[in-house]
C-alpha cells in the first residue's frame, strides 16, 4: 500500500506580492510631492520613477528619496527574457553612483514616456499594479510657443503608456486584479467659467489652449480604453496647486523668486484672473485616494475650496515677504532699489496671454461624498508654509533657475 503525505493542518501562506506603482514624471512638481506623499503613507511599496528630466524636471527635489534608489545593475538586466533588449535600452537607463545604503523602494529611470520599448521594458521588469500618469508638458505659455512637443508627450505618450498597460494587465480576455492607469489632468480641461457655477465631472470639455486641449485628448484616450476595453482606469481634474518644489515659471513661485531678487513681479491684464488652489499634499492625498478606492472608469475632480483673484494671490505674498523678510534685511535692497519700502511696489501690470480663461472652479462633491476626502491646508496656512519654504530653499531656487540642478544630476548619475 502506497503510503500518503500528512496534510499540513495550518500550510504557512506566502507573503503578498508587494505593491509596485509607476510614477511617470516623477521628478517634477506634484510627482515629486506625491512619491514624498507615498513612501511617508505607505512603507511597503514599490516606486518606479520614470522622468525624461525636461527642463521643469529635477531630482534634487527627490535628494532624500534617491539616496534610497539600488539603481540597475548589469545582472538585473540580464536574464528573464532581457538580453536582447540590453544594448537597445543600455543607452537609456541611467545608473546612480552611491555608496549610501541601497534599497529597492525606489528606482530612478531617466527616459520618455513616448519610448514603447522602455515603458516595456519597465513593466517586464517591475511588473507595477498601477500606473500614475504625472508625466506632461504643462505651461501654457510654452504650449503657445510650441504645441508640437504638448501633443507629443501629453497625448502620443499617455498611448504609449496605456497600449504598453493592456498588453502586460490583460490575459486571456480578462485584467489582472489589482491594477490601474490613473491619468492625472486639469481643470482647464473644462475651459472657462463665468462668475457663478463650478466645473463637475459632467461639464463638457472645451479647452482654450494647446496645453489644455492636450491634457483634453490624453483624458478622452484614457477614457476609450475604459470604454473599448474595459481597462481599469481612473482620471483626476485638479485645480491650482502650491507648495514645495514648484518651478518658478508658475505664478507663485515665480512671484516670490522675483521679489526676492527686486525684479517686476508680472500680473497679466488687470489681475482679475480667479483660479481655485489647493495646496499639493492635499492633492497627493486624494490621488492615493482614487488610486485605491475610485470606482473603474471614472473622474474625479479635486479642488481646494479657494478661488482668488491673481492680484489677490500677488498681494498676499508680498504681505508675506514684508513680514517673513523685509527689504530691510536683504543686503543687495539699498543698492537695487533705495526707495523701495515694500515688495508690492515691484508689481508691474502686463499684456494678457492671448486665451486667457478668465476663472475657474471646482465642485469636489463627488470625491467628498464617495471617497470621503477634503482639503485639510487652508490657503492662509498653505500659502505662508509655502512661502517659509522657498525663503529656506533660496540655494535650490537658485539653482533650477540657473540651471545648476542638472549638474547635481550627472554628479548623482552618469551612463554606462
Amino acid at each position: 500500500m502506497k503510503e500518503t503525505k500528512p496534510q499540513l493542518q495550518n500550510p504557512i501562506s506566502q507573503p503578498p506580492a508587494p505593491i509596485s506603482i509607476l510614477v511617470t514624471g516623477g521628478a517634477g512638481f506634484i510627482g515629486s510631492n506625491f512619491i514624498h506623499y507615498m513612501i511617508k503613507a505607505h512603507p511597503n511599496y514599490i516606486i518606479i520613477n520614470l522622468d525624461k528630466l525636461t527642463y521643469a524636471g529635477n531630482l534634487e527635489n527627490l535628494k532624500d528619496i534617491n539616496r534610497m534608489d539600488a539603481g540597475f545593475k548589469e545582472q538585473d538586466l540580464v536574464g528573464g527574457g532581457f538580453e536582447n533588449k540590453i544594448q537597445n535600452l543600455k543607452h537609456q537607463i541611467q545608473y546612480p553612483i552611491s555608496d549610501i545604503q541601497q534599497s529597492t523602494r525606489y528606482h530612478f529611470v531617466k527616459g520618455d514616456i513616448a519610448n514603447t520599448e522602455l515603458v516595456d521594458y519597465i513593466f517586464e521588469r517591475f511588473k507595477p499594479n498601477y500606473v500614475v500618469n504625472f508625466a506632461a508638458e504643462s505651461h501654457v505659455d510654452r504650449s503657445i510657443e510650441n504645441p508640437k512637443i504638448f501633443l507629443e508627450t501629453n497625448v502620443i505618450g499617455t498611448q504609449v503608456l496605456l497600449d504598453v498597460a493592456k498588453k502586460h494587465w490583460l490575459a486571456s480576455g480578462k485584467w489582472k486584479e489589482g491594477v490601474k492607469f490613473v491619468q492625472i489632468s486639469t481643470d482647464e480641461v473644462y475651459g472657462s467659467l463665468g462668475p457663478q457655477g463650478y466645473f463637475t465631472e459632467k461639464t463638457p470639455l472645451d479647452p482654450h489652449s494647446p496645453y489644455s486641449a492636450s491634457k483634453a485628448a490624453a483624458d478622452l484616450i484614457t477614457k476609450a480604453y475604459f470604454d473599448t476595453f474595459d481597462m481599469p482606469i481612473n482620471i483626476t481634474r485638479c485645480s491650482n496647486n502650491y507648495g514645495p518644489y514648484q518651478f518658478p515659471e508658475k505664478l507663485i513661485p515665480l512671484m516670490i523668486n522675483n521679489a526676492l531678487h527686486h525684479k517686476k513681479i508680472p500680473v497679466y491684464g488687470d489681475g482679475k484672473q480667479i483660479r481655485d488652489w489647493l495646496y499639493v499634499e492635499d492633492h497627493c492625498r486624494a490621488i492615493d485616494l482614487v488610486m485605491q478606492k475610485g470606482r473603474i472608469g471614472e473622474v474625479y475632480n479635486i479642488g481646494g475650496h479657494n478661488e482668488m483673484e491673481n492680484i489677490q494671490i500677488v498681494n498676499k505674498i508680498c504681505s508675506i515677504l514684508d513680514e517673513l523678510y523685509p527689504i530691510s534685511k536683504n543686503p543687495t535692497s539699498n543698492m537695487q532699489h533705495p526707495t523701495l519700502k515694500s515688495y508690492k511696489q515691484l508689481i508691474s501690470f502686463v499684456a494678457d496671454r492671448p486665451g486667457h480663461d478668465r476663472r475657474y472652479g471646482i465642485d469636489a462633491t463627488k470625491i467628498h461624498e464617495e471617497l470621503g476626502w477634503q482639503p485639510l491646508v487652508d490657503f492662509d496656512e498653505g500659502i505662508k508654509k509655502t512661502v517659509e519654504w522657498y525663503l529656506n530653499n533660496q540655494e535650490w531656487m537658485d539653482r533650477v533657475t540657473s540651471g545648476e540642478y542638472m549638474k547635481y544630476y550627472e554628479r548623482m548619475y552618469s551612463w554606462r
